[in-house]
């Protein structure tokens, strides 16, 4: 079975800070990963392929950089890494095109995993997208993904109800974060994962529109101050203030 996962690298956003002068957030000197989610898609894959065999290739649109977090994913278990130079400009549309021109030029696979969000945009968009690209069936926000040769089952959570569907091959799917706990690689693992390739291809070698069709115009931070306010009265009294505020401001109901 041929697998490829979508990763991404984004910048840690725990560590984000706004400029209280600008009230833009500040994105330089951020520590980089891997996007949380995509590991799972990861780790889901390498429990798939213990299962039927295969091949897991991970495929990474970004910076140079992004060959590390791409070396993380091989020492989990991956076998190759495809790094795509990101473009100056790129929105959505023009991501989803280079994955599934990279798709495309692999040719032979079965199934495609992708996190079901990017912690940093949590838009929820690339594997939708790419899944009708490639018309291929998809199926979104698993939790659960029982895979054999012939069809895979995945139970879909959608918050106030649990879809189960079964498909065949190839089929793109979506992974919510509760579907596992993704591995951390041994040391001799790790050091393994130097032998495995990582390929560089140019958007050039995979014939895809490059034209933005959403251009960012602004980006702010949102403020977070707090009102800090102080209950000084007795124990019941400051309750029912606190509850009666807390109801004022719409946190409760």
């Amino acid at each position: 079975m041929n697998i490829i996962v979508c990763a991404k690298q984004v910048v840690d956003i725990s560590e984000m800070k706004v400029d209280s002068s600008t009230n833009k957030p500040i994105l330089t000197g951020l520590d980089k990963k891997v996007n949380e989610i995509d590991k799972n898609a990861v780790e889901e894959a390498i429990k798939i392929k213990e299962k039927n065999d295969g091949k897991i290739t991970v495929l990474t649109v970004g910076e140079a950089d992004a060959k590390e977090r791409i070396k993380e994913l091989l020492a989990m278990g991956a076998d190759e890494g495809i790094l795509i130079t990101q473009p100056e400009e790129m929105d959505y549309a023009t991501l989803t095109n280079i994955l599934a021109g990279a798709i495309k030029k692999l040719n032979e696979y079965d199934l495609i995993l992708c996190g079901e969000a990017s912690t940093d945009m949590f838009s929820g968009q690339v594997g939708p997208r790419l899944a009708g690209m490639l018309n291929i069936p998809q199926i979104t926000y698993a939790q659960k993904i029982d895979a054999d040769k012939e069809k895979i089952n995945a139970e879909r959570n959608l918050g106030d109800m649990i879809v189960t569907m079964d498909s065949t091959y190839p089929v793109l799917i979506t992974v919510t974060k509760e579907i596992n706990e993704p591995r951390l690689p041994s040391l001799m693992q790790i050091l393994g994962s130097a032998n495995k390739p990582i390929h560089d291809w140019t958007i050039d070698s995979l014939d895809v529109d490059m034209k933005p069709k959403v251009g960012t115009i602004d980006l702010q931070g949102v403020s977070m101050d707090r009102k800090n306010v102080i209950y000084e009265d007795d124990s019941n009294d400051s309750i029912q203030k606190l509850v009666d505020n807390l109801a004022k401001e719409g946190v409760l109901r």
